[in-house]
């Protein structure tokens, strides 16, 4: 466990990696890699004229990340002027979502952020004219299962996913940001509505501060996959700490919550991100106002335990057995939140055998 608390600390004060020893460096950028934060790191280290005094494998490794995280920002500014450049015709209002509006709106979330996809927020209305316009330009379906393509397009929030036939990019359609099966409901108009434009993009637009921690909080609290679990929750605290210096930030996040429905999801990035991060924050106007939000109190501390342990990256230096539990568990809230009981229980089976029927199926009818 040390070595997490090592790697969070250096994340919030570059000057604790002086006492690192070539012992400590090793297994915290093991650790960091799996979480993928290294490239974060250094972007901490080198922001605090720290990066040139770290012992040289070391730096080589920071500087071969920066290198990369680089080369990813180039590469999604590239695949998002292709986009406006196939939907712009359309006049259908995108939104960035996630990784690719920090990268390119340059926020410090952004900062050390590699992602591999590009998630975008069109209106539902729009969407089979989005999608055929994609793949006159080279944007093709990359799931072929018809389940999963139903499973896509009647429950959940999002297409399944294309990838460009040449770029290989992945690309992520949301017609809103929770699954229409959902217990809660978020108005994407609203999310429309109070979109702004991205800075040095003419077309595409961002969410809203408010929106984008919403948003942030949602993906990560409904999420049934945590394995970028504590990279997810240091982008909820470097956006909390940017966003926090507007005049109102906090009393407008906490309407919009309670408007939106995601007063839970907040409550629960609120409250790791202060446990975790030492996310500066009003703390009475918060409690004031999440007091309802907050799940029962005596499941509270079984909600902690299971967060606290699936938000550690999936390696033996930091994980234990009951680790792979907590995911578990999560696993499944996560798919219970977003699909009722009828829909719940025949998904998770037909997950579960999956992959035998995928074994059994003869070799000719295999995909690839």
């Amino acid at each position: 466990m040390k070595v997490l608390e090592q790697l969070c600390q250096a994340l919030l004060d570059p000057s604790s990696v002086r006492d690192f020893q070539l012992a400590d460096w090793d297994r915290v950028l093991r650790v960091a890699d799996t979480g993928l934060l290294t490239a974060s790191l250094a972007e901490r280290l080198e922001a605090a004229k720290l990066l040139g005094n770290v012992p040289m494998p070391v730096q080589a490794r920071l500087q071969a990340a920066q290198i990369q995280c680089q080369a990813n920002r180039r590469a999604v500014a590239w695949e998002v002027s292709r986009l406006e450049r196939a939907l712009k015709p359309l006049d259908v209002p995108i939104v960035l979502l996630k990784g690719s509006a920090y990268a390119l709106a340059d926020l410090p979330a952004g900062r050390g952020r590699l992602f591999g996809d590009i998630d975008i927020l069109v209106p539902r209305s729009r969407l089979d004219e989005v999608e055929a316009c994609l793949y006159w330009h080279g944007w093709i379906g990359s799931h072929h299962d018809a389940y999963d393509e139903r499973y896509y397009r009647e429950w959940m929030h999002e297409l399944p996913a294309l990838m460009h036939q040449k770029r290989q990019s992945v690309l992520d359609i949301h017609h809103t940001i929770l699954p229409p099966t959902a217990r809660f409901h978020p108005d994407p108009a609203k999310l429309h509505g109070q979109a702004v434009p991205v800075p040095g993009q003419d077309y595409v637009r961002m969410l809203a501060p408010h929106d984008m921690v919403l948003h942030s909080a949602c993906h990560l609290f409904h999420e049934s996959e945590w394995d970028k679990g504590l990279r997810d929750l240091y982008d909820l605290d470097q956006l909390l700490r940017h966003f926090a210096t507007q005049a109102d930030f906090y009393p407008v996040l906490l309407d919009r919550a309670r408007e939106q429905q995601l007063q839970r999801p907040l409550f629960y990035a609120l409250r790791y991100c202060q446990w975790l991060w030492q996310t500066p924050m009003p703390q009475a106007l918060i409690e004031q106002s999440l007091r309802e939000a907050a799940p029962p109190r005596l499941l509270l501390p079984l909600m902690d335990a299971l967060f606290l342990r699936s938000i550690r990256p999936i390696h033996p230096l930091v994980q234990d057995w009951q680790d792979g539990w907590a995911r578990f568990c999560l696993y499944v809230r996560g798919h219970w939140l977003r699909m009722p009981m009828h829909l719940l229980i025949p998904h998770l089976l037909r997950k579960a055998i999956k992959p035998y029927l995928s074994d059994k199926a003869p070799a000719g009818n295999r995909p690839g």
